[in-house]
Order: structure tokens, then sequence, then C-alpha cells
């Protein structure tokens, strides 16, 4: 009796809890080496072992892309790696390209985008929101290397800036 009870107190509990987003996966080399215009969460078609893996954290994005074929989105280049207790059937390739899930119009509006200017589309984040997977896509511009150089020196620049501030908002 007193362990039902105390499951029953665990399951409350984490029913209690906040459902917060999860970051899997992130692309930080993205944001180096594109100007990033717009961004867009978009759902993402997975198996079950891919899901399992994800939760465990396991994700690679930093070379992947996103591209329209035949009216639909895809994202190549995603590197999930199979999950540890998923064997034959129930295992799956871990480079293989992925469905993304986005209404009609926002792919419409992609492809007026890509098609007019020289612009890619690029995953910056893997994350789980009320637990169900999710990809943020960001349209993105190519830096030449002077405009990666600005963009280290404006960071840099900025947050000089604010080590200051923050010294003397403390001595004041």
């Amino acid at each position: 009796m007193a362990q039902a009870k105390k499951t029953k107190a665990k399951r409350d509990a984490k029913r209690d809890q906040p459902a917060g987003d999860r970051t899997v996966a992130t692309n930080r080399r993205a944001r180096h080496d594109y100007d990033i215009l717009e961004s867009l969460e978009c759902g993402i078609v997975l198996q079950g072992s891919e899901v399992k893996s994800l939760r465990e954290g396991k994700a690679q994005i930093t070379d992947s892309y996103a591209r329209i074929d035949s009216g639909e989105l895809w994202l190549f280049g995603l590197h999930i790696p199979p999950w540890k207790f998923a064997t034959g059937f129930g295992s799956h390739d871990p480079d293989r390209k992925r469905k993304l899930l986005v209404h009609r119009k926002e792919i419409t509006d992609f492809i007026k985008q890509t098609q007019t200017q020289p612009l890619t589309l690029v995953p910056l984040k893997i994350y789980f929101h009320e637990g169900r997977a999710k990809v943020e896509l960001g349209v993105a511009r190519g830096r030449k290397l002077h405009d990666k150089r600005a963009a280290i020196k404006e960071r840099e620049s900025k947050r000089e800036t604010d080590r200051y501030m923050k010294d003397v908002r403390r001595t004041s």
C-alpha cells in the first residue's frame, strides 16, 4: 500500500512540473556562417528509435540543410545515432532524409524567397516542445569572410561595453 502511494506521488509531482522546451542540439556554426533573416518552427517526422535517441540528447546538425523536393520540405544531413536498445527491425538509418511538417503557404513562401535570392534553409536548433520533436529552421544568407570578421568584431565590442557598464553599475 505504501509503495503505491509513493509511485502515485511521484506521478503527480511529474505532472505538476512546467512543460518547457528542452533543447537537444543547436547549430552554433550556422549563426557564424550565415545571416539569419527569419526563423520558423517545424515539426519533424521521426521513427520511434530516433525519438528515443533524441531524448537521450544525441544529434548532430552542424552539416545539415533543408531543401524543397516536389512540394515537400526535407531535412538532409541530420545525424541521429541509432538507439542502443533498438536492433534489427526497430533500428533506423542515422543519416536518412527526414520530412519536415510545415503549412503549404510557408512552403510556397520558402520557394519564392529561395528562387529570387541566393538563400538557404538551415536548421538552427532541435528541441522538444510539449513532448513533440521540433526543428527551428532559419532562412539564411551566406556570409563572406570579411562579414564574419565584422560580426566577430561587433560581438566583442558589445561584450566589452556590457562589461564596462556592469563595472560602472557595481561601483556606483
